[in-house]
């Protein structure tokens, strides 16, 4: 059986008088790729926001391979085996994409600002080893020539490449992708959908969040849908894809006609 890498718990989230996210839990095993869909405004991204630490959690909790994960900062969940990318690219402006790659394996390291600054031996060879590393991740998303290219001056179906790159930069047991396929081609749809399943051959784990019913549809083991902060249903593409309530809330009757 496998193992269980994330496991939510009754998350709760509210926003002054606003329910963002009511009552929905959820479990993630580990190896393959779980999505979670629903209109704009379902909670989709807040609930990426709690399992990340950037928002507070009202109530629930969760855990990730094991490990309580609510009431800890961003950075203490990220060395617990978490990472995600954003709905809006991010990168750093005036760094390379290699340089927006260390970023995500810098907390790894052991030197800190003092060592970095007196340029010690030791130091240096581990930034060294970094840059390579980082290198490598680029290449296995598909970027080895552009490493040392300003990582703004990409094309943004690249810079969505960096920024995953960053995220696999911190060796996650588990990634978040928030609409990772938002603005891409349908080329570059196909070649995410072939990396991602990539990604998960190397045993990591995948939980998105995307609009795009296609390549949610063709890329997922399991699906969660989300509406008004509620979970609604839950299980394999093909069967979401007939629930009434799934039609009724997000997907429209054109998906019912299309099976």
């Amino acid at each position: 059986m496998a193992a269980t890498v994330l496991e939510a718990q009754a998350l709760r989230k509210v926003f002054g008088g606003l329910v963002a996210v009511n009552d929905v839990s959820f479990t993630v095993t580990e190896g393959g790729v779980k999505a979670m869909i629903g209109p704009n405004g379902a909670g989709k991204t807040t609930i990426f926001n709690l399992l990340c630490g950037v928002y507070p959690l009202t109530a629930g909790g969760f855990r990730v391979a094991g490990k309580r994960g609510e009431g800890r900062p961003p950075h203490a969940i990220a060395r617990m085996g978490l990472a995600r990318t954003f709905q809006n690219v991010q990168l750093f402006g005036n760094m390379s994409a290699v340089e927006n790659v260390m970023v995500g394996w810098h907390r790894r390291g052991r030197a800190g600002f003092l060592a970095a600054a007196l340029r010690l031996p030791w130091s240096r060879a581990e930034d060294r080893a970094a840059r390579e590393a980082c290198t490598e991740r680029l290449a296995f998303v598909g970027l080895a020539d552009r490493a040392e290219d300003d990582a703004l001056s990409l094309p943004f179906g690249q810079q969505r490449l960096v920024e995953l790159a960053r995220a696999l930069a911190s060796q996650p047991r588990l990634l978040l992708l928030d609409e990772p396929a938002a603005g891409l081609s349908t080329r570059e749809k196909a070649d995410l959908a072939r990396l991602v399943r990539r990604i998960c051959e190397q045993g990591v784990t995948v939980l998105l969040v995307d609009h795009d019913m296609d390549f949610v549809m063709d890329i997922s083991d399991t699906v969660i849908v989300l509406d008004h902060g509620e979970k609604i249903a839950e299980g394999p593409p093909r069967e979401v894809q007939k629930d009434a309530r799934v039609i009724a809330a997000y997907l429209g009757e054109e998906m019912e006609a299309s099976d």
